[in-house]
Parts: structure tokens; sequence; C-alpha cells
């Protein structure tokens, strides 16, 4: 294992804290966890912050049916090797169940669906708080967030009417119905999540390293051939040596061109990069200059 250094031990030390707070002050706390790499340090951080024991929540993943296959063998397998409770929201069948328009386009998203089967499993598993590991860096709305980030009894968020959080309290008290998105890694960036994985020794899913995979040239960035990504006539398709930075839908994530095999490869690719990785790979972030801010008030993670 690598040293880990004092800027790494006091974001672990603030995360643990912050998973013990949960522990304390909800009743019935939940993991959003993808299969990516933020999800898993969070888990990472919570079997950290509970050792000897068990993880006193479960693990909740909003399918969308367009994932990774990647992502969803790795996800199983972890869950299965931290013997952790998995409950799996879809979206497909939200979809069925509200009779949803799914968007157009040549690659729509269904992150906006996504809210759908979010507070459905919500309300069903009566979840008064759902961690989270979206990073302040990721896109500028993010940066609006509390660590408690409270939303009222439809899910939607306010920007406005969020808590001041001084000198590390925590305020966790809602009212009935209501519920609390948690952010234990608001304080890292994309490359302190890196930066920990190397000191930790964490694995991933291989495609967050360098590999050759057929893409489709589209709107100056390469989306992967997949069952719900077919290429059409006049498309340009090659093989291309790619990794991927973020992971979401296979429709709307794009693979960004690299040669990093490593670890610490990786961390000088991300050192030397000054897009975001949300900003180089994420088709749907691009609808609108505020299109991440629209699903949050709607009820999006």
């Amino acid at each position: 294992m690598s040293t880990i250094s004092k800027h790494l031990i006091a974001l672990e030390d603030e995360a643990i804290y912050i998973f013990r707070e949960v522990a304390a002050q909800f009743e019935r706390p939940a993991l959003l966890f993808s299969g990516g790499k933020d999800s898993i340090v969070l888990l990472h951080l919570a079997l950290k912050a509970f050792s000897p024991g068990k993880i006193p929540f479960p693990l909740v993943h909003v399918d969308t049916g367009h994932n990774f296959p990647e992502v969803i063998t790795f996800r199983d397998q972890l869950v299965a090797a931290t013997n952790s409770r998995l409950i799996v929201a879809s979206v497909e069948a939200a979809i069925r169940k509200y009779n949803l328009k799914e968007a157009g386009g040549r690659f729509p998203s269904r992150n906006a669906l996504q809210t759908y089967a979010l507070l459905d499993i919500i309300q069903e598993y009566e979840f008064d708080a759902c961690i989270g590991g979206a990073r302040r860096d990721e896109e500028k709305a993010r940066a609006k967030e509390r660590i408690f980030s409270v939303r009222d009894d439809f899910g939607q968020w306010d920007p406005k009417l969020q808590r001041p959080e001084l000198w590390d309290i925590l305020n966790g008290k809602i009212s009935k119905g209501h519920n609390v998105r948690v952010f234990p890694l608001s304080n890292w960036t994309e490359l302190d999540v890196w930066n920990y994985i190397k000191s930790n020794a964490i694995q991933l899913p291989p495609l967050y390293y360098a590999h050759q995979r057929e893409v489709i040239h589209f709107q100056d960035k390469l989306v992967a051939t997949s069952d719900v990504t077919r290429a059409v006539q006049d498309d340009i398709v090659t093989v291309e040596q790619v990794r991927y930075r973020t992971v979401g839908d296979m429709t709307c994530t794009a693979a960004v061109p690299s040669q990093a095999v490593t670890i610490d490869e990786i961390i000088e690719e991300i050192f030397n990069t000054r897009i975001s990785e949300r900003g180089q790979t994420r088709l749907d972030d691009q609808v609108s200059e505020t299109a991440m801010e629209d699903r949050k008030k709607q009820g999006y993670f």
C-alpha cells in the first residue's frame, strides 16, 4: 500500500465522520451505488467507518438498463465480496409504470427518468437519507449543494433553501416526508479520488483503464458501440485506445483517448487535464448550461 498523504487523511477522516453522523441522525439511510469509482470509494469509506461491524444500511442502485456490462459485473462481485445488501431500482419498470416518454435524439439519456425510480424506492423503503458520491468539482450545480442537502416531500431540491453548515455541524432534522441527500465526498476532487484509490489499492471496473474499444465519432465525442448505441449509415466507426473518466449510461457517456493503463498514468493524465470529467464525457450535460441543475430541482440525485 502506498503512503497516504496528510491531505487524504483529512478527507478520509471527514468522510468517516459524515458516515457516522448519518448513522446517528437518521433511521433509514441508504448508500446510492452505481459501480463507478466515486461510489466504490464511498463503499470503501463506509467499510472503514463501521469496521469491524457491517455497514448499517443497504446499497441502492438505480439501474437505467443502459449500463456498461463491465460495471454491472463489478458491482455484483463487490457486493458479494463485502457482504452488502443490494437493492436495485429499475428505470425500465418506472417507464412502464408511469408510461414515461424517453428522451429523443441520437443518443438519448435516461438520467431524467432515474428520478421516478429513485423516488419510488425511497418511498417503498422509507429512506430518510441517501448517501451519494457527488463532488463539487464535477459540475457547477454540484457546488450549490450542502453535505446534508434537504429535499421536500416530492424529492425536489431548492438551492436557495439549503441550511448553513458551520464548523462541521451537520443538521439532519427533517420534517416527515422530507429526505436528505448526503455527500461525503463534497470536498474531494477527481484527483483526490484517484490518489485515494492508489493509496488504498482499491479495485475498479476495467473500463477506467485504457483499452481498445469500437467507437462512433459523434460531435467530437467517442461513443462506444453497443446494443443501445448502434452505428448508422455515414457514421465513422473505428477501434481506438480509450478509457472512461466517469461511468453513466452507455448512451450518454463518451470515452476519452488514452494510453493510461496504470493508476500513476491516469493521475498524470488528470493532472494535465483542464476539462472536468463531466464536461469532457457527458453528452446529456451539454443539452443546456443548466441541464444538471434542472434535473436536480426535479428530484434527480
